[in-house]
């Protein structure tokens, strides 16, 4: 039946192009944008995953950042250690020749003073971003954090990991700046005859060839040999934490990357595939707007009907 109120070949065309021109929209967009979710109403379950990664991607960048930040001052802190650790070998060197009997030790302890003030600015110059690990206040905190990782569990509880750096008495602090002596360099030591020595400011001006003070020469020999295997120690503390940085730094670069890519296969759209359909769908519009204009004229034909 023919009607001119209800053209129903039109409304069937009008609805496919309809349908059509909405099919376009979104491939469309996807096109424009790259992303098949961009937002919840596309898909709510993989646009609130992706979110979330991202936001969590920020914060192992955040990471990678403070990783670089404590590499820098663990940097530092080994350097200036093993400066340390030659000057404090030459003062022992100096210590054994004086050892000798007839130096002149006055001019020798000249030596040594040059190197112990070299010791003391060797430990005051190694900061990093206000970070000093060998200058320590033994009165304060004396275990370093560094961040070094971010993680959320499946409940969505988050959990910050951190190395952790000794720089009190038993680790880096080669000086006490309270006071208190605690440092490997500024800590008490005896000699035989009962006095008392830092390996930051013993003098042997006053040591003669006596035995008992060649005796608390060979006691500051010791002395300073134990200084040494602490620093040893203290440097071998400062390289585990500097390749466990260098490690976790590597790691925390690759995350980066798998979570894009985990992110990308949520929601970025298939080019190849939004390009075929997108081609699909423009043919489609175009016999669409064509199947339209051919219902429209079918009222045309009506009007001969009623021609003489």
């Amino acid at each position: 039946m023919s009607s001119l109120n209800t053209n129903i070949a039109a409304m069937t065309a009008l609805q496919t192009l309809s349908s059509t021109n909405r099919e376009m929209l979104v491939t469309q967009n996807r096109v424009s944008t790259g992303l098949r979710v961009k937002d919840a109403s596309d898909n709510a379950a993989y646009w609130s995953i992706a979110t979330t990664m991202r936001s969590d991607n920020m914060a192992v960048s955040t990471v990678a950042d403070a990783l670089g930040l404590g590499g820098a001052t663990t940097d530092v802190a080994v350097t200036a250690m093993n400066n340390a650790i030659e000057a404090a070998s030459k003062i022992k060197a100096k210590l054994v020749a004086a050892r000798e009997p007839g130096l002149d030790r006055g001019k020798i302890q000249s030596e040594i003073s040059a190197l112990q003030t070299e010791l003391q600015s060797t430990a005051e110059s190694a900061v990093f971003s206000g970070e000093n690990w060998l200058n320590v206040d033994s009165t304060g905190p004396t275990v370093k954090t560094i961040v070094a990782s971010f993680s959320r569990d499946s409940t969505g509880a988050i959990s910050i990991g951190t190395i952790e750096v000794d720089v009190g008495a038993t680790g880096t602090m080669l000086f006490d700046t309270s006071g208190g002596g605690a440092g490997i360099l500024d800590s008490d030591k005896t000699v035989t005859s009962g006095g008392t020595y830092t390996v930051a400011n013993l003098d042997i001006t006053a040591i003669t060839d006596d035995p008992a003070d060649l005796q608390d020469l060979e006691d500051m020999i010791s002395g300073v040999d134990d200084a040494l295997s602490a620093m040893t120690d203290a440097a071998t503390v400062l390289g585990a934490a500097k390749s466990r940085i260098s490690l976790q730094k590597e790691f925390v670069a690759k995350l980066m990357d798998t979570i894009d890519t985990g992110i990308g296969q949520l929601v970025d759209a298939d080019m190849n595939e939004e390009s075929t359909r997108l081609q699909a769908l423009q043919v489609r519009q175009q016999l669409g707007v064509q199947a339209l204009g051919i219902a429209n004229q079918s009222a045309q034909q009506i009007l001969k009907l009623f021609q003489g």
